[in-house]
């Protein structure tokens, strides 16, 4: 089983969007996958209420309470998102950072955003496991602007630090119509959805591997 941490400091920057896209994709390509909301908003939890009704449903699991969720987790669950809770800093995510493959930082291109989530990440680096190179950091740039300035000059910003940037998600008004309705981009095939999809394929890649 592989389990995929989305986490940061900053709260609005888009974990529970991402979040649910891996799940969503996942669960499309035939894998059993849960999904933890540890964010007591329980945002992710009503999305996969919602798509609890299609074939790729999701399982949503109440993370808010420590380690209590690991004893409704399935055997035979394939894969695991978390959806950590806005604000938190790494001594607050040892229970998931202790069993996680991978965490994802969501940063948006803001000064200010990108300012932020600089103490999330000094926290991170300190843990045992991504100092001994166990656990993977990645970076995802969210609601990008590409044709921008400000999003070229953030991405740039972003590879200057020690971890790699991941995932280009530009900024779409599709993302707040598909969490409404329980489902993802992944559910759809019309040739400007399949545009927005190819955004994410280097981050499935990363969490591949």
């Amino acid at each position: 089983m592989k389990t995929v941490l989305v986490a940061s400091s900053k709260g609005g920057v888009g974990k529970t969007t991402i979040a649910t896209h891996l799940a969503a994709q996942a669960a499309l390509d035939g894998l059993r996958t849960a999904l933890i909301d540890a964010d007591p908003q329980g945002s992710s939890t009503r999305w996969a209420e919602r798509r609890s009704v299609l074939e790729s449903a999701v399982l949503p699991l109440d993370g808010t309470r420590r380690k209590a969720w690991r004893k409704s987790l399935p055997d035979d669950a394939q894969r695991t998102v978390i959806d950590a809770p806005a604000g938190a800093m790494a001594d607050d995510l040892e229970s998931f950072l202790e069993i996680a493959d991978a965490v994802l930082v969501p940063i948006q291109p803001s000064t200010l955003d990108i300012e932020a989530t600089v103490p999330f990440l000094d926290t991170l680096a300190q843990h045992p496991r991504v100092r001994r190179g166990q656990l993977r950091v990645g970076l995802v740039g969210n609601k990008l602007k590409p044709w921008t300035n400000a999003s070229q000059q953030a991405i740039e910003l972003l590879r200057e630090w020690p971890y790699p940037v991941v995932g280009q998600i530009r900024d779409s008004q599709a993302y707040v119509v598909m969490t409404a309705l329980g489902k993802s981009l992944f559910d759809y095939h019309s040739a400007q959805i399949r545009e927005h999809q190819a955004d994410w394929q280097p981050l499935l890649k990363w969490i591949r591997k």
